[in-house]
């Protein structure tokens, strides 16, 4: 009874104190729910595509991941606004908050005219690569069109951490299941020419993402521009460029940038890769993944929560505190994805029934059983991802972003890209192995950033504290200058 009653105690005094469970839900959930409609979109997106043609739904994931992974680059340079905002929040500076958002949104400029002029080298890129003339055909129209929203998407992002580095997570929520919901609604409208619509196939995915992103942005857009956040964050007053400002965001931000874009590189090779093996063994890679997604997308909702806590935390100099919410992330963590995995597991027909719904019955019979096999792995390989999540996001809102590119650059490198090379285009090895180094690869790096997250270095680092610069937003704070 007492041991029951110290049970008790426990876990209330770790819900109700200062960046415990309750804390960092409050912040996780909103986005959770957020990061899972975008999980659901990109499920639904894969699923209609399945229903369309087996050569669609295997062109979507190379032609996507390329896209997405060209603008992760930007993202997470523009996005890593919520770093910075957190900080500033944390250490009451909140009138430099609107002006670094608006340094994120001339990161999209740059980034969404960057990948807009890659158009015309799609077709030469995904003739090397060397798919099935029929998926090849589809994967160049998807990205063509893809490419058109990368800036929305950007921008989308940098204003974004507006919310999430203030803890105030609930409208990026309602943008994002707006966003998703169009969506959806304008695929199975373009995919299959509903409405009056012609039946574009998987030209209707592209446009219909491109509308989303579009409609997200002018969301968000209109929220920044509200008297309330404009008069206490200068949300739209701070428009201007501020070379310095823009500079520092860019050395903090562009690491960060850069780690997503190695990850992204790294697997869309691999996903690549897979696809040498055939258009039935690329699919089931591709639904495999996608069903990951759907846990994986949610969790990172709880990473960025981690990410504004400690910057919070370490811009009111209270390490203690950023330690304390890292470490009520990791056991929400745990228990979600351990969930997951077991139904990855035990029960894959729950997730595969849906995309084999309207598929052709004889093309589905073929890539079940291969995606069994891939789902097996990603219950496996799950769990560590955990790791990775909660403890580079425990990195990132300290700023330690230079290390996390480098293991990056490293880890992809070394333990997936060549590994995979070798195994599947060398050697000629089956589709297990493929996910073997895949799950290899997620393993180091789950483990590479708790060992940095446990050396400690990152209490002592701050991204708004930059010699000059930071003086300045501090003295521009205090004369109250607008």
């Amino acid at each position: 009874m007492l041991g029951f009653k110290h049970v008790i105690h426990f876990l209330r005094d770790r819900w109700q104190r200062e960046n415990g469970y309750r804390q960092v839900l409050k912040i996780a959930i909103p986005l959770a729910l957020s990061m899972g409609s975008v999980a659901i979109m990109l499920f639904v997106d894969r699923m209609f595509l399945t229903w369309h043609s087996a050569e669609a739904v295997a062109a979507s994931m190379p032609a996507g991941m390329l896209n997405f992974a060209l603008m992760t680059l930007f993202m997470g340079t523009a996005g890593y606004t919520s770093t910075f905002v957190a900080q500033y929040q944390g250490a009451g500076l909140h009138k430099r908050i609107g002006p670094t958002v608006w340094q994120g949104i001339y990161i999209s400029l740059i980034g969404g005219t960057l990948i807009l002029a890659l158009v015309p080298f799609a077709g030469i890129f995904f003739r090397f690569v060397g798919h099935d003339a029929a998926v090849r055909e589809n994967e160049i129209v998807y990205f063509r069109i893809l490419t058109l929203g990368a800036m929305p998407f950007i921008a989308s992002a940098a204003i974004a951490g507006f919310y999430s580095g203030r803890g105030k997570a609930w409208p990026i929520m309602w943008v994002n299941v707006f966003a998703s919901a169009i969506n959806a609604t304008m695929d199975y409208v373009l995919i299959f020419g509903h409405w009056g619509f012609p039946e574009l196939g998987i030209r209707g995915a592209a446009i219909a993402t491109v509308i989303s992103a579009s409609a997200q942005l002018l969301i968000y857009l209109a929220l920044l521009s509200r008297p309330e956040n404009n008069n206490q964050y200068l949300s739209f007053a701070g428009w201007r460029f501020e070379r310095a400002l823009f500079a520092r965001l860019m050395k903090f931000g562009l690491p960060n940038g850069l780690q997503f874009f190695i990850n992204m590189i790294g697997l869309t090779v691999f996903i690549l890769l897979m696809g040498r093996l055939g258009a039935v063994s690329l699919a089931a890679t591709n639904i495999a993944i996608n069903v990951n997604i759907l846990a994986f997308l949610p969790m990172i909702g709880v990473g960025i929560a981690i990410s504004v806590l400690v910057g919070q935390s370490l811009g009111r100099d209270r390490p203690d505190l950023a330690e304390r919410s890292v470490s009520a992330g990791a056991h929400i963590c745990f228990i979600y994805m351990a969930t997951a995995a077991a139904l990855y597991w035990f029960a894959p027909g729950i997730f595969l029934s849906l995309f084999a719904a309207r598929a052709d019955a004889e093309s589905f019979a073929e890539i079940r059983p291969i995606a069994v096999v891939g789902l097996r792995f990603v219950a496996v390989f799950s769990l560590f991802d955990t790791l990775d999540i909660i403890f580079s996001s425990a990195l990132k809102g300290a700023g330690d972003t230079r290390f996390i590119m480098s293991v990056a650059l490293l880890v992809s490198t070394v333990v997936l890209v060549i590994p995979s090379f070798i195994a599947l285009v060398l050697l000629e090895a089956g589709i297990a192995w493929g996910w073997g180094i895949l799950t290899a690869y997620i393993i180091v790096l789950g483990f590479t950033f708790l060992f940095r997250y446990k050396g400690g270095k990152w209490k002592s680092m701050r991204v708004t504290k930059e010699g000059v610069s930071t003086s300045t937003d501090t003295s521009l704070e205090q004369a109250g200058v607008e």
